[in-house]
């Protein structure tokens, strides 16, 4: 059996960090990468928050993704 770890995230980070692993996995070379395993592991985060986040797939998107990035960069 695998062990789990849990992170907690707020929703605005999540959905950073989502948008973030969605340009990242999609610009990464294999050069970027020390072993494949973290390549693996960037996918399976970003369809972890696929899953969870409604946000992305919202016709307002960008607008929400432009609110959370200023939410956490003045740390309001």
């Amino acid at each position: 059996m695998t062990e789990k770890v849990t992170i907690e995230l707020t929703k605005d980070e999540a959905l950073v960090l989502f948008d973030f692993l969605g340009r990242f996995n999609q610009k990464a070379n294999e050069s970027d990468f020390e072993d494949q395993a973290e390549q693996i592991t960037l996918w399976n985060v970003e369809c972890v928050l696929e899953t969870i986040l409604v946000e992305p797939f919202m016709p307002n998107y960008e607008d929400i993704l432009k609110h959370s990035r200023e939410k956490i960069r003045d740390g309001k």
